[in-house]
């Protein structure tokens, strides 16, 4: 892993995600190694030549960027992050997702959190002084054996079930993110069935192929999963229905076990 400390000029951007007005990215690229991550595309836009997953760039004056005595983002829905984790493990020593936080405070938006860190713990304090917050855990699978394959250097899934009820019963608003779902190894159902007790409601997001991902998902396909791999070219290669199919079905179960969910399929 290649660390460099960076100044950033800015760390409020627009976003076109559905449901988030701004992001913050205190980090470029992501120690937690997830094999199928959709965020390496932002290596168009940093210059960097490492592989997405060897490189990290701290943006040591982030917090600085955060404005303050302004009514600018005052019930606008800020999101913490769209191609980096908040709460990566060198935020323990850097600090800069917290230290965030505590200056969107008397801004007074919507804060909405995505991870698979537990690390998230240690700021209840901060975002229990949000009027409006929520956050979010991915989870691709509830064996240990696939996570470590996947996301490797991500928080165990026990831990961040831990964690997603500790957060819930602290009376802050949480949901599951199930994503990205992949074909033969992901068990959506028994995600849910695991989380349901902890999450107010569930997302959903479909493996997508696109751009540089396809190469590191035959990549990971040839190298731990060989037999898989003629199965995912047909679907996503050739024309079948197979993503629609299981679209209907998570709606149907979700409206069965009157979940809500929000779906965000790539087809």
């Amino acid at each position: 892993m290649i660390i460099r400390e960076i100044e950033s000029k800015s760390i409020l951007s627009k976003t076109g995600i559905p449901i988030a007005d701004y992001v913050i990215n205190p980090y470029v690229g992501c120690s937690h190694s997830c094999r199928f991550c959709y965020a390496r595309f932002m290596k168009r836009f940093t210059g960097h030549a490492e592989e997405w997953g060897d490189f990290l760039d701290i943006k040591v004056n982030a917090p600085d960027l955060i404005p303050q005595n302004s009514s600018r983002y005052q019930g606008k829905y800020i999101f913490l992050s769209s191609v980096t984790d908040p709460y990566i493990p060198l935020e323990k020593k850097y600090r800069l997702t917290r230290r965030i936080i505590e200056k969107l405070i008397p801004l007074k938006p919507v804060l909405g959190i995505l991870t698979k860190s537990n690390l998230i713990l240690r700021d209840i304090d901060l975002i229990k002084q949000f009027e409006t917050s929520e956050v979010g855990f991915s989870f691709s699978t509830m064996d240990e054996k696939i996570r470590k394959k996947v996301k490797p250097d991500a928080s165990p899934i026990d831990n961040r079930i831990n964690a997603l009820k500790k957060l819930h019963d602290a009376g802050i608003k949480t949901y599951v993110f199930i994503s990205p779902i992949l074909p033969y190894l992901t068990d959506w159902e028994d995600i849910i069935q695991k989380t349901k007790p902890h999450a107010d409601y569930f997302m959903f997001e479909n493996l997508n192929v696109t751009g540089m991902v396809w190469a590191a998902v035959k990549s990971f396909l040839e190298e731990k999963y060989p037999d898989l791999s003629p199965k995912y070219r047909e679907i996503y290669f050739e024309d079948n229905q197979y993503w629609e199919i299981v679209e209907e079905e998570i709606i149907h179960f979700c409206e069965k076990e009157k979940l809500e969910c929000k779906m965000y399929f790539h087809h």
